[in-house]
């Protein structure tokens, strides 16, 4: 069972994603609910919790200074961000004060539950509203090793143009009619095979190479 804590300063806010993670995310609780920065982080240097579902806009600590001092305590903390703002600022202060995912609350129900299984697997989440918006800040900038696309297969580049694409690995296995599995495996290939270890990196990649486009 995944134990999932949430963080927001609105009850409604923390309402809905409970419903949202007890209807449709399999094998997850919500274990404990918090109003603020500050109660985060003291309740993660006590407890210890799979995922941390984390608002910006907080009193006492904001989310963003909650998530640096989260994981200055501890590196392996997964935090993914609900907020109501989209733009590639939020998002790019987040993904640098630690967190591992990004979700807007104007998003689709089931990518909060992706998100969550996504960080809880080790990987990084952005939803579909900024994860196109957001490569857009890396783009033109050059430098490093050439990666050649040409080891890749035709399914792993297909698999790749939607992950650019932002699409999340449940709605690209259902697209290809595959396992959600064998998306993690082609996902794992095709990161180990160009040598990208961030999803940002890898849809930059794919927008160079013209795999994908926004």
């Amino acid at each position: 069972m995944k134990k999932i804590v949430l963080a927001d300063d609105h009850a409604i806010v923390r309402q809905g994603v409970r419903a949202v993670v007890e209807n449709l995310g399999k094998n997850m609780q919500i274990v404990a609910e918090v109003s603020n920065g500050k109660e985060l982080v003291d309740y993660a240097k006590k407890h210890q919790a799979d995922v941390y579902v984390v608002d910006i806009s907080m009193p006492v600590l904001n989310g963003i200074e909650a998530v640096e001092r989260m994981v200055k305590n501890d590196p392996q903390v997964k935090v993914v961000i609900l907020s109501m703002y989209d733009d590639r600022l939020s998002v790019e202060k987040s993904l640098k004060a630690g967190a591992k995912g990004f979700i807007v609350k104007v998003s689709a129900a089931d990518e909060i539950v992706d998100a969550i299984e996504e960080v809880c697997a080790g990987r990084f989440y952005l939803c579909s509203k900024v994860s196109k918006y957001i490569v857009q800040g890396f783009l033109g900038k050059t430098g490093g090793r050439r990666r050649d696309s040409s080891g890749l297969t035709p399914k792993e580049k297909e698999v790749l143009q939607l992950i650019a694409e932002g699409y999340s690995s449940k709605q690209i296995a259902k697209n290809f009619n595959l396992s959600l599995n064998t998306i993690h495996v082609h996902r794992n290939n095709i990161m180990k095979k160009l040598g990208i270890h961030k999803q940002a990196e890898l849809v930059r990649y794919a927008l160079k190479e013209g795999i994908a486009q926004l």
